[in-house]
């Protein structure tokens, strides 16, 4: 058993700024005990997409250096929930990938995902916004392997895909990641419903860190927070309130591994 953080954030344009409230948070989570730590979706900059390209970072990059260097001298695993990487593609140089990073407690890079499901909707009076224009999507499942538990790996707009999460589970993954910058109008109707969905469909705890608030992309963007972590059994065990900060909630693995052994979906699976 041991303590997990989801940080809440309200991110701009301005990187040291973001840095520098997320890593506070961090520091905080850590004095309270937490041995894995989640930060949202678009944590080093949330802003106009454009200049993101040219932010763009490779994963040994110094801004990623320094936030595994954090990890190691807190000794903890840090789940920063994506930043811009830059693609392999010498042809897209208009394109980034939406890349998630997991640091472990000696500050080195355990794992990372590139975002596979990218945000291009058009909904009719509502948010009108094409993630693939600026973001290439990405192709692995990833499911890494920790002293804490298997983590599998995924962002935001993914969590509509419910059939990442069960190839996650049949990898064995124990704890889901869903780092988001989530919209206010989606997120008040969908964001529990879904989250929670997919805690009870693959047994696992969900950790889903939230953007919060409006963000200085002249009024594109309001994000919905709610950061939450959920529990196997699809109950809801910590969530922020509006405004930066964080929600802790103790992991339990002997849990989950009973109430999978109680109800043994995955043995009772008659498709796929």
């Amino acid at each position: 058993m041991f303590l997990a953080a989801c940080v809440q954030l309200r991110c701009t344009s301005d990187v040291e700024g973001n840095l520098s409230r997320a890593e506070a948070l961090i520091r905080r989570a850590a004095g309270y005990g937490a041995k894995l730590i989640a930060t949202p979706e678009a944590t080093t900059y949330l802003g106009p997409h454009k200049r993101k390209i040219t932010l763009a970072e490779q994963l040994d990059g110094p801004t990623h250096r320094k936030l595994g260097a954090l990890a190691a001298e807190l000794g903890v695993h840090l789940l920063i929930g994506s930043g811009a990487e830059p693609t392999a593609v010498a042809e897209e140089p208009q394109r980034c990938h939406n890349t998630s990073m997991l640091f472990g407690p000696d500050g080195a890079l355990i794992a990372s995902y590139r975002k596979m499901h990218l945000f291009d909707v058009d909904i009719p009076g509502g948010v009108r916004f094409y993630e693939s224009k600026t973001c290439a999507p990405g192709e692995d499942v990833v499911v890494a392997e920790t002293e804490l538990g298997r983590l599998g790996l995924s962002i935001c707009y993914d969590m509509r895909f419910p059939e990442l999460y069960r190839i996650m589970a049949d990898r064995g993954a124990d704890i889901l990641t869903v780092p988001s910058a989530f919209t206010l109008m989606t997120g008040k109707d969908h964001w529990h419903a879904l989250l929670r969905a997919r805690a009870i469909e693959t047994q696992c705890y969900v950790l889903a860190p939230g953007q919060w608030g409006e963000h200085d992309d002249k009024g594109l963007r309001r994000s919905y927070g709610h950061s939450v972590i959920i529990d196997p059994w699809g109950i809801v065990v910590a969530e922020c309130s509006d405004g930066e900060g964080l929600c802790l909630a103790e992991i339990d693995l002997e849990r989950a591994a009973a109430i999978r052994k109680g109800m043994p979906v995955r043995d009772h699976r008659r498709i796929g």
